[in-house]
């Protein structure tokens, strides 16, 4: 299954968030150009700025501010990008080099942040007021569960809990922020907004515990990144949690070995372990319960052919491989 057919559906949308992109990144400095061009033209899945597109089509909306708040979330999640890189140094990303790999990791910090103050300047076009604090809070949201994310590194003492609570703001917050923002362009009602939201958060959560699966089931080539690249780092997603909750004793000993060294050289053995102990199918049962919650929240949204396409993106984010 691919992404094409939403695409097309809004493919006028598209094109034109991708022009306001281009117009906004154009810079007078030519490493911004090219640093921040290399990662937005990087292959994505652009399911963000899909999100913002298809919540306000959705729901009717007619203008033109949903192409503005489109390009915002894909600044602020490139931002993120560029800084989660330099954080965990990350050399591959979509099949290509990282920026900081290429450039290094002060040209990537500096070229985030100014991604960052770029879609806050974008935002304020909008002239609204409530939508500046969802994409305040929700940019503030991301950089705690960042912040968490490093604190359970190396951490086997890491619970399903406070997993969930890492993916539920680094991920999930701006899904639903791109959600929500539909609604609130659309000036819906707190029951369609509401769903809106949850629909976004439900599916941002669906969309990381696959991930975090394939991050030991997929391979290099569809991924366009490193396999085990979450072990190398220590991060303990929910299938090394799963697994030192399941697994046996030599398989309990191995995960916390890896957790709290990181490194992937004992990657196949991992991979056998969380295999055998039901991690992988467990992970991939959370997340289509949460992608099920996330289709429930769409019962109150008018039945459009954009409806239907939200339904098939949730879809899409559980059968995907890449």
């Amino acid at each position: 299954m691919d992404l094409q057919p939403i695409r097309t559906l809004i493919l006028e949308d598209l094109n034109a968030v991708d022009e306001l992109i281009s117009k906004r990144l154009d810079s007078n400095i030519l490493l911004i150009n090219q640093l921040s061009g290399h990662i937005i033209s990087g292959g994505g899945k652009r399911i963000r700025p899909i999100l913002v597109l298809l919540s306000a089509r959705s729901l009717g909306y007619q203008g033109q501010h949903h192409i503005n708040l489109a390009a915002v979330v894909e600044f602020i999640h490139t931002a993120t990008l560029l800084h989660d890189d330099v954080v965990d140094d990350s050399q591959l990303r979509r099949g290509n080099e990282t920026a900081n790999a290429i450039w290094g990791n002060e040209a990537s910090v500096l070229v985030g942040d100014y991604l960052f103050s770029r879609s806050f300047q974008l935002m304020t076009e909008v002239d609204s007021l409530k939508v500046m604090k969802i994409l305040a809070d929700a940019s503030n949201t991301i950089a705690k569960g960042e912040v968490l994310q490093l604190v359970n590194c190396h951490d086997p003492e890491t619970t399903e809990e406070r997993y969930m609570e890492v993916i539920g703001a680094k991920t999930a917050k701006l899904f639903s922020a791109a959600t929500q923002l539909g609604a609130v362009l659309c000036k819906e009602n707190e029951t369609i907004e509401t769903a809106m939201t949850n629909y976004g958060q439900s599916l941002g959560i669906a969309f990381q515990l696959i991930d975090d699966a394939l991050d030991y089931e997929g391979s290099a080539e569809e991924l366009g990144k490193n396999i085990g690249d979450d072990l190398a780092e220590g991060k303990p997603t929910l299938p090394l949690i799963y697994t030192l909750q399941n697994g046996d004793e030599c398989e309990r000993d191995l995960i916390q070995d890896v957790i709290l060294h990181g490194g992937n050289d004992d990657l196949a053995k991992v991979q056998e372990a969380i295999t055998k102990s039901g991690a992988i199918e467990y992970t991939y049962q959370c997340a289509r319960q949460h992608a099920e919650v996330a289709l429930k929240e769409l019962e109150n949204i008018p039945d459009n052919a954009y409806r239907e396409a939200l339904i098939s993106l949730a879809d899409f984010v559980i059968k995907r491989h890449y």
